[in-house]
């Protein structure tokens, strides 16, 4: 007799745990209006956290990969490609028949050196980084042609006050980076979607500035669906109206709006946005919930969730994707960022990997939205 593997045991009993918690998945009850989404990370994929990958696998319509796919990891060396992590996160999404999407093509972190170099050892000329760029995008998006319904083909290009951000592909090639981008994405793949990705997208001037990069890609003949807005949000800011204000911006530039990385911490915020290179001291005023949230702070959280959810629900003619940027609280990475070592409770599952009360709220509330047609 052939014994399963303790993984596959493990699995399967989380599995019929969350299934028998209730009938509806966030991922059904928002069918229709738009997918409901995760970001994965390799533990999930195969199978070491058992309880994630079970959780995933049955509440979620829609993933993309938290790292695996970035420029860093996937293309380490000008001459050599690392695919045996995308390949599987694909094999997830198809096993699972979750639409998955691809993050990210070109961004100014987590991307080798190797791309900006030239041969002697001076700044890549702008020839030679448009060429590496042109080879990384057709390689990437070309393997996966067909299987990925949309990339998010440049990430975080702007500052909070609207200006480009000072990256080395704007040092080398200035703004035409992206259009270069985008170019390059649909050459590799003319029926993927296109997206631009960013944070802090309620903040107005930043947002003006994405929207004046929409009208630009649109004038040059470029393909860009939509906007994504990673909505790292934390429990005062962004405000409802503030988001509300964005929406109404992008979706009067003729593009569609994603929800891209959702998460909202409890925790004392020493500044807002989501740099990943800004990180700060540790102290025990800025974690003070080791010990578990006090319910009128739940409270608060439950709302905040409720009314950014039901935002989303308002605009579901042009948002198609809601995508949570994590699981539990047991892995969020905001237990790390932007302070390493707190206690955060930003997810939609505890750290038992059981889901919060919020999460049938949420359908609740998914199901008195009358379901339109995308236009």
């Amino acid at each position: 007799m052939k014994h399963k593997s303790i993984y596959a045991i493990a699995a399967m009993c989380c599995l019929a745990s969350v299934q028998t918690m209730a009938q509806k998945t966030l991922g059904e009850a928002t069918k229709g209006k738009f997918l409901f989404g995760t970001a994965v990370n390799m533990q999930q994929v195969n199978g070491v956290n058992a309880a994630e990958s079970a959780i995933i696998a049955s509440e979620f319509s829609a993933i993309v990969a938290e790292n695996d796919m970035k420029p860093q990891p996937i293309h380490p060396a000008e001459d050599r490609f690392n695919w045996d992590n995308a390949d599987k996160i694909v094999a997830f999404a198809e096993k699972n028949k979750q639409t998955l999407t691809g993050h990210c093509l070109i961004w100014h972190s987590q991307v080798p050196n190797w791309f900006f170099v030239g041969e002697d050892g001076k700044p890549a000329t702008p020839e030679v980084l448009k060429e590496r760029m042109r080879k990384h995008i057709h390689a990437v998006v070309g393997r996966y042609k067909g299987k990925i319904k949309g990339w998010d083909v440049v990430n975080e290009a702007f500052e909070d006050n609207g200006s480009y951000r000072n990256s080395k592909f704007y040092q080398i090639l200035g703004k035409d980076f992206i259009k270069y981008a985008f170019q390059f994405a649909h050459e590799a793949d003319p029926n993927a979607e296109l997206y631009y990705n960013d944070y802090n997208v309620e903040t107005p001037s930043k947002c003006d500035a994405i929207v004046q990069l929409v009208k630009e890609l649109k004038a040059a003949g470029l393909r860009i669906d939509a906007v994504g807005s990673q909505s790292h949000m934390h429990m005062i800011n962004p405000t409802v109206e503030a988001a509300e204000a964005s929406f109404k911006k992008l979706k009067a530039a003729g593009v569609h709006i994603l929800i891209t990385e959702w998460d909202i911490s409890i925790l004392p915020s020493p500044y807002e946005g989501a740099n990943i290179s800004t990180n700060f001291s540790y102290s025990k005023e800025m974690d003070p919930y080791r010990d578990g949230v006090p319910a009128d702070v739940q409270a608060k959280w439950n709302k905040r969730m409720l009314d950014m959810f039901n935002l989303f629900l308002k605009y579901d003619d042009v948002i198609d994707r809601v995508t949570v940027w994590g699981v539990t609280d047991n892995g969020t990475w905001l237990n790390g960022f932007p302070i390493r070592g707190r206690m955060d409770y930003p997810m939609l599952f505890d750290r038992n990997n059981k889901r919060k009360p919020i999460v049938d709220q949420m359908i609740k509330l998914a199901k008195k939205y009358k379901t339109i047609k995308k236009k």
